[in-house]
């Protein structure tokens, strides 16, 4: 079995974990959940005037705290939304399992042994720029 036939075997396995099915269950019950996506919606409606009006030449301070103060009112509303805390869970779960295997497959790749690779202390977020060093 060759390198990408193993990373497709991977990918099923991924597929098959608790955390990947918890999360597309957790994802779908958002996207048929109408009164949270009317939110999302309008949170999105209300980010893009924002932006709109942030980039003006003439900018209208009063508008934009208003925009703003809207925009997080409406994010709360969202992230308190029951389904929506469900799914924040999910996929921080299947996050951390992502990466998890990013970071036995980069040490690997940086000559480490996978054998040898705690997890425990090799959380590796990807940002390089605060890291000691991967070996």
């Amino acid at each position: 079995m060759d390198i990408i036939e193993m990373t497709r075997e991977l990918g099923k396995a991924i597929q098959a974990d608790d955390r990947y099915i918890a999360y597309t269950l957790a994802k779908q019950a958002n996207d048929d959940d109408e009164q949270l996506q009317n939110l999302i919606n309008a949170f999105n409606l209300k980010r893009m005037q924002l932006q709109m009006e942030v980039g003006k030449a003439d900018k209208n301070d009063d508008k934009i705290q208003e925009l703003d103060e809207v925009i997080k009112s409406s994010y709360k509303s969202i992230m308190d939304n029951p389904k929506m805390k469900v799914y924040q869970a999910a996929k921080e779960g299947l996050d951390e399992l992502l990466g998890q295997i990013n970071t036995i497959i980069s040490m690997s790749a940086n000559g480490m042994d996978p054998d040898q690779i705690n997890l425990e202390i090799s959380s590796c977020g990807g940002n390089c720029s605060s890291c000691g060093g991967c070996h």
